[in-house]
């Protein structure tokens, strides 16, 4: 893989230019993109082109290259949501994020593979780790082209599980951030009080390195060691849902963190969590069917199987259920704040066990839905993989708008696997 930070030293020094990683970039593009399809349009050419700029050096991302899910408008490249309604659409403009990456000196690569719209229906890409295997979604190609290392940088996105899913799939580092810390204008909208933006780079100093450059925020992690955090364990009450390697995974990880000095507890959660964990697919369905209006009264035949038949489930949600699930999440929320009052952050799952068998499916958010509407800062901590040789990642989840601490419990606990004797 190509490490972010790694590289941006190396251009700030003067040992590396934006131009000689974009040909890194190609090189494996060459050589693995076939196999693994991570992207649905790579502009190699705008990328070099861009990368003869002087002044990238001296900006936050150094020139670096990233990948930009397909769900982000772009207005120099096709965007098409990864639906047949949109093939061939060109934006008028780009989205938010896509500027701020390029204010902060980052190249655009190319769009990579979503999922229909950001849901279940899968793309073209498979897992680098074994083309047999699910990449995970819906961020299928960003977390897959990082992780066979066509590009140090990817965006995605995550509703119910789909950055932190994929990133363990693959095996690197995903970063969902506190719910709004990164915008979503310009971003295709399927829920509207879930939808966040995620990165994914190879570690967890990598994509720590890339979200700061692209917020301007104080969240790198790598200029000290990290401070041994208090760690809460939350099995939730999904936990019977895990595979044996991801139990082992999660205990071999906390044994590693209290082998390194942190604190580690068993956490609780109240019934609460229950409830909110239901109210997660309430809200989804309530915001989908008016998000995507548009394309399902007009273009419903048009969509997968898999969509249209959310989309008509969708319509039966009234608005009093919505609200009644609403409320939970505030409860929930206000629930979350006392269980951590004693610990920094919580240990889980980021997935029930590594990438299933086949390319029908995406895998299950199981273990991502209930952060994901808590609005929680989690990461991906890679490192770990099963007797298949396929990667299994554990989350750590943090308290909102603390996304620094939880990225630097995070690398503590990527740096105290690494140590852990083999």
């Amino acid at each position: 893989m190509l490490k972010a930070l790694d590289l941006a030293r190396q251009i700030e020094a003067g040992e590396l230019t934006p131009a000689t990683v974009i040909e890194r970039c190609a090189e494996a593009i060459s050589a693995r993109e076939a196999a693994i399809g991570a992207f649905v349009i790579v502009d190699l050419d705008g990328a070099r082109k861009a990368a003869s700029d002087p002044g990238l050096a001296g900006r936050p991302l150094r020139g670096l290259a990233v990948g930009v899910k397909d769900i982000f408008d772009t207005v120099d490249l096709p965007t098409e949501y990864g639906s047949p309604i949109y093939a061939g659409n060109r934006p008028a403009s780009d989205a938010a994020v896509v500027s701020q990456i390029r204010r902060a000196g980052g190249l655009m690569l190319g769009k990579t593979v979503t999922t229909e719209f950001a849901y279940q229906h899968p793309g073209k890409t498979r897992n680098p780790h074994n083309p047999d295997h699910t990449p995970g979604g819906s961020s299928s190609g960003s977390a897959a082209g990082v992780a066979a290392g066509m590009m140090p940088i990817a965006i995605g996105s995550q509703t119910g599980g789909s950055v932190i899913r994929p990133a363990a799939y693959c095996g690197v580092a995903g970063f969902k951030p506190s719910y709004k810390l990164l915008p979503t204008i310009g971003m295709k909208c399927f829920s509207w009080h879930l939808d966040t933006v995620g990165v994914f780079a190879a570690g967890v100093a990598d994509v720590a390195f890339a979200t700061a450059a692209i917020t301007g925020r104080d969240l790198r992690v790598d200029r000290g060691a990290p401070a041994a955090p208090r760690i809460g364990l939350a099995r939730t009450h999904v936990w019977t849902e895990t595979s044996a390697a991801m139990r082992d995974a999660v205990e071999t990880a906390a044994r590693a963190a209290t082998a390194g000095g942190a604190k580690l507890e068993d956490v609780v959660l109240p019934p609460i969590f229950e409830d909110a964990y239901r109210a997660h697919a309430t809200i989804q369905e309530y915001e989908v069917y008016r998000a995507l209006a548009f394309e399902y009264d007009r273009f419903g035949a048009k969509l997968s199987k898999p969509l249209r038949e959310l989309l008509d489930a969708a319509a039966a949600v009234t608005p009093e259920a919505y609200d009644a699930a609403r409320r939970i999440t505030r409860r929930a929320r206000q629930a979350l704040a006392d269980v951590m009052t004693d610990v920094d952050v919580l240990l889980t799952p980021s997935a029930p066990g590594a990438a299933p068998a086949g390319l029908g499916s995406t895998g299950s958010p199981t273990f991502n839905r209930l952060w994901t509407l808590m609005g929680t800062p989690c990461v991906n901590v890679p490192g770990l993989i099963d007797a298949g040789g396929l990667p299994l990642g554990v989350q750590i989840v943090g308290r909102f708008g603390r996304d620094r601490n939880a990225l630097e419990a995070a690398l503590f606990l990527e740096e105290a696997i690494a140590r852990r004797p083999s």
